[in-house]
């Protein structure tokens, strides 16, 4: 794969061209080798292949998560060639492919030339910067190692939408799968069988069953279909709003969790995902009580969520956080409880968090591997069924009928 860049050499000449590599991030790493200051990057084809595409999905609101990791890697590059914070903003500015991009780093670089520290300039733009972002950028400025930060949200950002997209992706297919069923079958239902009904009962034969339950299917979806799409979009409609309540958003987030097989998953996920989030954020000097604050605030479910809240005020009044942790046995599992409580006794707590996040992301991609290889025998089985289900009900009175004569 060919990528095209721009970069400053060590003179500060500007240079350009294409490498080729397996990955983005073999391209990058050879550049530097070069003793080059990446300024611009991309891929030199006509847009990579299909998953580099879906990649670009927006991330942190209005960026894509493959833009942030290579703004946060082009930063931390300039920030390691010193490179004043003013005109890494102001050079990334200038380069920068998308108009949302460019505008936000040019008013951050604006902010920085008034006096602003980065951190605080990163934050007035949420929608692209989270808070997680942010105040590691803020732990950044005041340990004086922002170039290593940086590395460390991209590095971050890549592990969590890449675990969180393998969990996603594993449940798109069988998804697409079963909504093509549904319609096939609605089809089969309301145009196929009524005109086979029509044939069969002027034959006068008694039906089967089975082609007596068929035929009352595609009688009803024939004329009552139509107030039944009406009355599953209305109460489709009432379950978003009901979802986008405080109360919906809660009952979801405890739904989600309770599904069989697939629940597992996604506690995994949670886990994983507060165990990275407090490991990065404990060793780049965040206080316990803020990093619970933050990671309450971008874990993804509620349930979660208060879980950490209620952590915050324990922990501030003196609870540890393994003790707040073990009155949920049913969200945190004990193995967690006891690994925090022995970081917490022997002082390496970001330590046990990383091997923690590493554990649960390994159980991710597991629980995704064990997910997709049983949902596809399960779903040939029941497309089979459906499929035989219908056969059945139209060929049992056309043999019936054969016989008779």
């Amino acid at each position: 794969m060919e990528f095209k860049y721009e970069a400053l050499d060590q003179n500060g000449h500007p240079a350009s061209g294409t490498i080729s590599a397996n990955t983005q991030d073999a391209a990058i790493e050879a550049l530097q080798r070069r003793g080059l200051t990446i300024t611009a990057f991309s891929g030199a084809g006509s847009g990579g292949s299909i998953m580099a595409r879906l990649g670009a999905v927006t991330f942190f609101g209005g960026v894509s998560n493959r833009d942030l990791v290579l703004l946060s890697r082009q930063i931390a590059t300039l920030f390691e060639a010193q490179v004043s914070a003013l005109r890494v903003f102001r050079l990334l500015s200038e380069q920068a492919e998308k108009a949302t991009i460019q505008r936000v780093l040019l008013e951050v670089s604006d902010d920085l030339q008034a006096g602003s520290s980065i951190s605080k300039a990163l934050g007035k733009h949420p929608k692209v910067f989270s808070d997680f972002y942010v105040n590691m950028v803020s732990a950044g400025e005041e340990s004086g190692k922002l170039d290593q930060t940086f590395l460390y949200l991209a590095d971050y950002i890549d592990r969590s939408y890449e675990l969180e997209s393998k969990a996603r992706n594993a449940l798109i297919y069988p998804g697409f799968i079963m909504l093509t069923f549904v319609a096939v079958m609605t089809l089969m239902l309301t145009v196929v069988i009524p005109k086979i009904g029509t044939i069969l009962e002027d034959s006068g034969q008694e039906m089967p069953v089975i082609t007596s339950v068929v035929l009352g299917m595609s009688s009803f979806l024939v004329d009552y279909g139509i107030y039944l799409l009406v009355l599953i979009i209305i109460g489709g409609y009432f379950l978003f709003r009901y979802i986008q309540t405080p109360q919906g958003h809660l009952a979801l987030s405890h739904a989600q969790l309770s599904i069989p097989i697939i629940g597992k998953l996604y506690q995994k996920l949670y886990l994983s995902r507060v165990a990275d989030n407090m490991h990065v954020m404990l060793t780049s000097g965040i206080s316990a009580v803020r990093s619970l604050d933050i990671t309450a605030s971008v874990v993804g479910n509620d349930v979660y969520e208060g879980i950490l809240r209620e952590a915050v005020e324990s922990v501030k009044s003196g609870t540890t956080l393994s003790q707040t942790f073990a009155r949920y046995p049913n969200e945190i599992p004990i193995i967690m409880v006891q690994m925090l409580q022995i970081g917490e006794e022997t002082g390496e707590l970001g330590n046990i968090l990383e091997r923690l996040s590493k554990f649960y992301t390994r159980e991710v991609n597991a629980a995704v591997d064990t997910l997709v290889s049983l949902i596809e025998p399960a779903l040939i089985i029941s497309l089979a069924v459906g499929i035989g289900f219908l056969l059945a009900a139209v060929l049992l009175p056309i043999y019936n009928t054969a016989g008779s004569i």
